[in-house]
């Protein structure tokens, strides 16, 4: 019976975010800052939300057959950004066995000068991450470049004017592509070569304005520690991954509280996008390099993805071991201990997932939510069981990973009554619970025995709004 009415409801309510979409995201207008400074969009005002795959080693692992296979894999799993490296080390050579630079100095770039064709012979390095840059914008896919990774960098004796260099033939070479964000560092602290990162920054945004930057930072660290005020750093990052709570030695030891890092950038003045752009990755060990240790899985990579966005962050990024690091049969070893090679691992569950958080958010107002950790009655959960909320004018999510009863302070969003529904971030579902006034203090209950990973999103809607059922807008 539940399911006729909500097959009646979805058939009879209308959706209510009519916007012009075009065939190529791009086409409505490079991405920006939204007005509130929190969130990304369009210039003609539609949401960008960021949902990105680590596909690191791409440019160095795989053929152009291949990267097909992989980009249009995430395309059809509706992933938007591909976080990759352009260079991984100074000594690295890409599937063709070309070099990134003569000698591996970086302030040489070794270009051949031919005409890239689709003999291997025929093109350089350089060719190659340009052809993968166009073959994922054929896709609709953003590619987030990191010019040259920390330990690579870290390793390396690079003088500063080297960024300045470097950082000038990358905009010179690429800033007429629509599909670009760039991304500084490449897991390292932000005081390990700052002057190189800020010089690096500073000279991509100069000669290429319109493409964002943000900064990847070192494990369980955030780049608005270091580079909030720079001038040329556009959205926030934090790495967040891989360990579990008593293994993190970090100083704030946050663990795997990642919603924790997006609430510490929100404090910070000017107002900057954030998001996670490495959390803990689904099939690699907890604590990174322990393989006797228990691998992460679905259930976790979907916690850490509702619990950044619900406190606010303006995207998220998944990331899978084995695709991380594109290992496949004629690798001499598997890195932190994969199981399977990057093509098996593209089905995964938790990247089959990921989009269902992506319908959820664009199916209510996107630039107005906020984290209000006051909708919850009592909220003393901690860890596992702590419930992260957020809210809009006329609507309101919360998410428990435990399958835990939720106690709602009504009369938070506007209207007498509200529409209540389950979300499944399991399978992006939608189930009607019923018509409730908006007033006093309500309990629910989700549709499971408690347990870790029968996690589920409440949502109530101001009745007085014709929401589609949650998750329904998917079309932006």
């Amino acid at each position: 019976m539940m399911q006729k009415i909500f097959s009646l409801l979805f058939v009879l309510v209308p959706f209510v975010f009519v916007m012009t979409v075009h065939s190529q995201p791009w086409t409505n207008g490079n991405v920006v800052l939204s007005p509130n400074g929190r969130f990304l969009q369009h210039e003609n005002g539609l949401p960008f939300f960021w949902l990105g795959d680590t596909g690191w080693m791409l440019f160095q692992k795989l053929d152009r057959a291949e990267t097909r296979i992989y980009l249009k894999d995430r395309k059809d799993k509706e992933f938007n950004v591909i976080q990759c490296m352009v260079v991984h080390a100074l000594p690295d050579k890409n599937r063709y066995r070309d070099s990134a630079f003569v000698q591996n100095v970086m302030l040489t770039p070794y270009v051949t000068g031919g005409k890239d064709t689709n003999d291997a012979a025929q093109y350089d390095y350089w060719d190659h991450v340009e052809w993968v840059i166009d073959e994922a914008a054929r896709n609709g896919l953003y590619m987030a470049l990191v010019p040259i990774w920390g330990s690579a960098l870290k390793q390396s004796d690079s003088p500063v004017s080297a960024a300045e260099s470097y950082a000038t033939f990358l905009a010179n070479r690429f800033k007429q592509k629509p599909n670009i964000f760039w991304i500084v560092g490449g897991d390292i602290q932000g005081n390990i070569k700052q002057d190189f990162w800020e010089t690096l920054g500073r000279t991509l945004k100069k000669l290429d304005p319109n493409h964002l930057i943000t900064y990847h930072p070192y494990g369980r660290t955030q780049s608005s520690t270091w580079f909030h005020h720079s001038s040329w750093l556009d959205v926030n990052m934090f790495q967040s991954g891989h360990r579990r709570y008593d293994q993190d030695n970090s100083p704030k030891k946050y663990g795997e509280d990642n919603w924790r890092y997006i609430l510490d950038d929100y404090t910070k003045v000017p107002a900057k996008p954030t998001l996670d752009g490495e959390p803990s990755y689904e099939n690699i060990p907890q604590g990174l390099h322990d393989t006797t240790q228990p691998y992460w899985t679905a259930n976790d990579v979907r916690r850490y993805a509702y619990w950044s966005v619900f406190a606010g962050a303006c995207g998220h990024t998944y990331g899978n071991n084995s695709v991380m690091q594109m290992y496949r049969p004629d690798d001499p070893t598997a890195a932190y201990g994969a199981r399977k090679y990057w093509n098996e691992s593209l089905q995964d569950s938790g990247s089959v997932q990921m989009k269902y958080l992506k319908h959820l958010i664009l199916s209510r107002p996107y630039v107005e939510r906020t984290f209000d950790d006051s909708l919850i009655v009592n909220n003393s959960g901690t860890r596992y069981n702590y419930i992260v909320a957020m809210r809009g004018t006329n609507y309101l999510m919360a998410y428990t990973y435990t399958g835990q009863k939720i106690n709602i302070q009504m009369g938070r969003i506007a209207g007498t009554r509200v529409n209540a529904w389950w979300f499944n971030p399991r399978n992006g579902d939608a189930r009607m619970i019923g018509l409730f006034k908006n007033e006093g203090r309500i309990q629910f209950v989700p549709p499971v025995v408690q347990t870790v990973g029968d996690d589920w999103i409440l949502v109530l809607d101001n009745s007085d709004i014709n929401f589609p059922p949650p998750g329904g807008s998917s079309k932006l």
